[in-house]
C-alpha cells in the first residue's frame, strides 16, 4: 500500500501523521510525506518592495527548513518502523497533493484539517476539501484540536 501524508507544519498535519503512525496497515506499506513551500511573492505597489534576490533568499532559507523540519518528521516515522520518503515541493499545497498522489500513484492521502467554515474557509480556501474532490484516490482527512490560544 502506499500512502501519501500532506505535511505543512501545522499542529493538524502532525495530528494527521500521529493518526497514520497509530494505524495498523499492512505489511509492506510504504509512506511518502509531502510538504509543498509556497512561492514567495512580493507586491509591486509596496513602498518597501523587497528586491527579487532577497526574494530568492527567503525562498531558499523557507524552503531548506521545510526540508530540514519533513525530514525529522519521516525520520520519526522510519523510527517507527515504516518505510517511509521525505518529499518538499514548491508549488500550491492543494495541486501538489493531487499532483503526487497521481504520479505515485498513492492508495491513500493523508491530510489534517483546520476546520475551517463559512467565510474563513472562502478567503483562504482548504487543502483538505481540494485533496477530497480532486485526488485520484482515497483520502483520510483528520481533524486535529486546534491549538491553545
Amino acid at each position: 500500500m502506499k500512502i501519501l501524508v500532506g505535511i505543512d507544519e501545522s499542529p493538524y498535519s502532525e495530528a494527521a501523521l500521529e493518526f497514520a503512525k497509530k494505524m495498523k496497515w499492512p505489511e509492506g506499506t510504504q509512506f511518502k510525506l509531502l510538504s509543498a513551500v509556497e512561492p514567495v511573492v512580493s507586491s509591486y505597489a509596496m513602498v518597501e518592495t523587497p528586491a527579487p534576490a532577497m526574494l530568492e533568499d527567503v525562498s531558499r532559507e523557507i524552503y531548506k527548513l521545510r526540508k530540514e523540519a519533513t525530514a525529522r518528521l519521516e525520520r520519526g516515522m522510519r523510527d517507527r518502523g515504516f518505510k517511509s520518503e521525505a518529499i518538499v515541493v514548491t508549488g500550491d499545497a492543494r495541486t501538489e497533493i493531487v499532483e503526487a498522489a497521481k504520479r505515485e500513484h498513492a492508495d491513500l492521502v493523508v491530510v489534517g484539517s483546520h476546520g475551517r467554515t463559512g467565510i474563513t474557509k472562502l478567503l483562504l480556501g482548504s487543502v483538505a476539501s481540494h485533496v477530497v474532490t480532486h485526488a485520484p484516490c482515497s483520502v483520510l482527512v483528520v481533524k486535529g484540536t486546534p491549538p491553545a490560544a
